[in-house]
């Protein structure tokens, strides 16, 4: 069942990834939300691996193709940061909208990637996972408990959905990320270990939601683009 499940999921990231794209050709020009897409590529990438998992078969190039898995997580996950400052830019909130504001959103995104890269990807311990007829390599030195990046990345959305959802009554950012935090946190009772990519699923749709409702709307291309 989980086989099934990742590679719906990867086919579900895919559809978002086409409406990015199509966001992006609507509106002729590209926006610092925009990095969204990459993250869309790394989950399409990091689904497809897992649910064909158990085809590939154990062995170095199924070790190779986790391995990739966690370096795409560590370079593009923090993207989010980036995307979490600009959907307060584009709302209109004031200091969001300033220089300084950029300058954190930027050091932010490159303090956790390093801190990932160094912390995670470089010092990798991979080995084979077999749970419910998935097979993954799994990384036997990451701490226990929510990574520290996930708690950061998750805050700074939280701290965009409530911007958008005062600034613009778009509340959606606001409920998708409440989700994911409660959903990844709370042990649910079911024979799945695909239920955390699910809340993963829904607060990526709702990022995309919420440029797509934000390009309806907002601001003329040099408002959209500088920080201040």
């Amino acid at each position: 069942m989980d086989t099934i499940l990742f590679l719906s999921f990867a086919a579900v990231y895919l559809g978002l990834f086409v409406w990015c794209v199509v966001l992006i050709a609507r509106r002729g020009y590209l926006i610092v939300s925009d990095a969204v897409a990459l993250v869309l590529v790394a989950l399409i990438y990091d689904n497809l691996v897992i649910g064909l998992g158990s085809f590939i078969g154990e062995g170095a190039g199924l070790e190779s193709a986790n391995a990739l898995r966690f370096w795409l997580h560590a370079f593009v996950t923090p993207l989010l940061v980036l995307v979490a400052w600009h959907v307060l830019a584009r709302a209109g909130v004031a200091f969001a909208r300033t220089v300084a504001a950029f300058v954190i959103a930027v050091a932010l995104t490159v303090a956790l990637i390093v801190y990932e890269v160094v912390m995670g990807a470089a010092s990798l311990d991979l080995s084979p996972s077999g749970e419910f007829g998935v097979l993954s390599y799994s990384d036997a030195s990451a701490p226990a408990g929510p990574p520290a990046m996930v708690l950061v990345v998750a805050a700074a959305l939280l701290a965009a959905g409530i911007g958008v959802w005062v600034r613009m009554r778009w509340p959606w950012l606001t409920v998708v990320t409440v989700v994911m935090v409660a959903g990844s946190a709370v042990p649910i009772p079911v024979p799945s270990g695909a239920v955390t990519n699910l809340f993963e699923l829904i607060l990526l749709a709702g990022i995309v939601a919420t440029i797509a409702f934000q390009d309806a709307r907002v601001v003329p291309r040099s408002e959209a683009l500088a920080p201040g």
